[in-house]
């Protein structure tokens, strides 16, 4: 898989863990419907599942982004991301790093990762990442950990310093927040509650999508 920067427009985040009314089957479904252009599983936090169950649960996300032809990437997990054979790894600051992923990773499977400065903006374009999550742009719920909003400034002044690396913003993003972010320079939104918990997550990702694309 080539890594388009189109494929950051509605970068959609879930684990079971995010909904609880609702099957995450059904709402990724719904999200793919809409036309989501990335999806994430993200398996973290009280709630979520492991092992057995949690190899089973990614398994079906993945069938269904393939339905679709939507990329498939793999928050933190190396080792289930190579055993079913995603798209990309997603990792953040304390996690693995890259170079010891690259080193157990096939050549063709993406890397993300995530940044909440200029400074680790510069350090990931050094080591060759694929795009760059940036944020918090906004205080989130979504994170436990999550570190203190960068704002649209934050998002910007990354930008600059890192013209060329493909961009997607997250952290607290709603349907509202899609213009700023998208005229500060992200190629895209990452997004969780903002197609979870909407009453219809289809129409919101639908939402999400036209914003986008009309900046």
């Amino acid at each position: 898989m080539s890594f388009d920067r189109k494929f950051l427009s509605v970068y959609f985040i879930l684990g079971s863990q995010n909904v609880v009314q609702k099957a995450p089957l059904l709402i990724l479904e719904q999200a793919l419907q809409g036309g989501i252009t990335c999806f994430q599983f993200r398996e973290k936090g009280i709630g979520s599942k492991s092992g057995l169950a949690k190899f089973e649960l990614a398994q079906q996300m993945q069938k269904l982004c393939h339905e679709y032809q939507v990329p498939f990437f793999i928050n933190d997990d190396v080792d289930l991301a190579i055993k079913i054979g995603a798209d990309g790894i997603h990792v953040g600051q304390e996690d693995q790093s890259v170079e010891v992923i690259r080193n157990k990773i096939v050549s063709q499977m993406k890397i993300g990762l995530s940044v909440t400065s200029v400074t680790e903006a510069i350090a990931a374009q050094q080591i060759g990442v694929d795009y760059l999550g940036v944020g918090p742009i906004y205080v989130t719920d979504t994170k436990s950990d999550a570190k203190q909003p960068i704002g649209i400034t934050g998002l910007s002044a990354i930008r600059k310093a890192v013209p060329d690396i493909p961009i997607v913003a997250i952290g607290g993003i709603h349907i509202e927040h899609v213009p700023e972010i998208r005229k500060a320079g992200a190629d895209g939104v990452a997004v969780i509650s903002a197609i979870s918990s909407a009453v219809q997550p289809m129409l919101a990702t639908e939402s999400l999508l036209k914003l986008s694309d009309d900046v």
